[in-house]
């Protein structure tokens, strides 16, 4: 969210020509306001600076153990800000009403020409490994064991140019959706190709679109900070993706958009909203699929998706799912969020389990390369410090 230089100084307590410093020093970012004179600052970093220049708390009260805005990344990728998501300055609900990911693939990859999602010379290799029938039967290890085994046999990963590594992005993608749907990927664009193995309607298809597009990237999450970390070091793409994967197969990343999936099952086979969230709660579980805290009013991915299957040919198979959402939203006052709309989309299409999932690990693919590309060329090794809370040495 982005504030005025007032709100900020009040914020920061401190009169506006100090906040203009701390700009100037590089310990505040800003951004022109409508007007192109006034400044606006993001709320993240201003209290990032404020806990810095306050570093001192009261007396017995212990240090959180994480500081979920520290550290803190240049990206300029997406932005969150005023409960919307954009991707290089352009709403990604936008893009999410006529572009597919090839096309989010260039704009987050910086590429003037079109590169179609293609194993190319990957693609022998990705054959066999499709054929050989001895992958894992859950898509996340699928995807883990083909990138690990593909990583020997394209050499060109190696070669760190933002084009090389956009052309890489292209093999590797196609070889993840591979991984999801067990088929050998074709040129053809990557929705259609998805459309055709799960034998989707066109309205089905315009919906898997726009999960790719809306998943593509959603600034530093877990994952994504992990694969940019990766980057750092100068390692090759495939490793930044085996390292994305590997955060988002936790239960409360990836995991979050399967569990949906369970919920939505187990109701619309009781028909008990309220006791499915009453089960999940008396073993202090969260509700999956529910709230953000990015977004307070409402994930605009979830609204985009919920919106576009009730206005689908799908609209009367979907009430249903739709309304066990309400309910809900109703029950634990927290509205849904991407892994809900993902997880809906998967039971409404009649895709094999675990695909909202596997619909997030492809879209976000295109976002985990894109920032590899920009860590590689920022030359910076990520190296944050950790604050000792431990025993003292004599």
């Amino acid at each position: 969210m982005l504030i005025d230089s007032q709100e900020a100084a009040r914020r920061l307590g401190v009169k506006p020509a100090t906040l203009y410093a701390y700009v100037s020093r590089g310990l505040l970012r800003s951004v022109p306001g409508p007007d192109n004179r006034a400044r606006r600052y993001q709320v993240e970093d201003v209290e990032r600076l404020k806990r810095s220049h306050y570093a001192g708390r009261p007396s017995g009260v212990p240090p959180k153990p994480f500081d979920n805005l520290v550290p803190v990344l240049d990206t300029s990728l997406s932005l969150i800000t005023n409960g919307r998501i954009y991707y290089r300055g352009i709403e990604a609900t936008k893009l999410a009403e006529t572009e597919d990911l090839e096309a989010v693939a260039r704009l987050l990859w910086q590429q003037e020409a079109s590169l179609p999602f293609a194993p190319g010379p990957i693609g022998p290799e990705l054959g066999r490994l499709l054929a050989g029938r001895r992958l894992p039967a859950l898509a996340m290890d699928r995807a883990r064991v083909i990138v690990a085994q593909l990583a020997m046999h394209d050499v060109a990963a190696f070669d760190a140019s933002p084009t090389a590594m956009a052309r890489a992005g292209s093999r590797i993608v196609p070889a993840l959706a591979a991984a999801v749907t067990g088929a050998v990927p074709t040129a053809a664009p990557l929705d259609l190709e998805l459309a055709q193995v799960w034998r989707l309607h066109p309205a089905g298809r315009d919906i898997v679109r726009r999960c790719l597009v809306l998943a593509a990237d959603h600034e530093l999450n877990a994952s994504t900070y992990v694969g940019r970390c990766i980057a750092s070091t100068g390692a090759s793409p495939y490793s930044v993706i085996l390292g994305a994967l590997g955060a988002l197969s936790g239960p409360l990343h990836g995991g979050e958009t399967s569990r949906v999936e369970v919920l939505l099952r187990q109701i619309v086979r009781d028909g008990d909203v309220r006791g499915a969230v009453a089960e999940r709660l008396q073993r202090g579980e969260r509700i999956p699929g529910f709230g953000h805290p990015l977004y307070p009013d409402g994930d605009p991915r979830a609204q985009h998706l919920l919106k576009a299957v009730k206005a689908s040919r799908y609209q009367r198979q979907s009430q249903k799912l739709l309304d066990v959402g309400d309910q809900i939203s109703n029950l634990i006052s927290r509205h849904p969020n991407i892994d809900f709309a993902l997880g809906l989309v998967s039971i409404l299409l009649r895709l094999p389990p675990g695909s909202g999932l596997g619909l997030f690990l492809i879209g976000r693919s295109v976002g985990w390369i894109a920032h590899a590309i920009e860590q590689y060329a920022s030359g910076v090794l990520i190296r944050p410090r950790a604050r000792y809370v431990g025993e003292l040495p004599a």
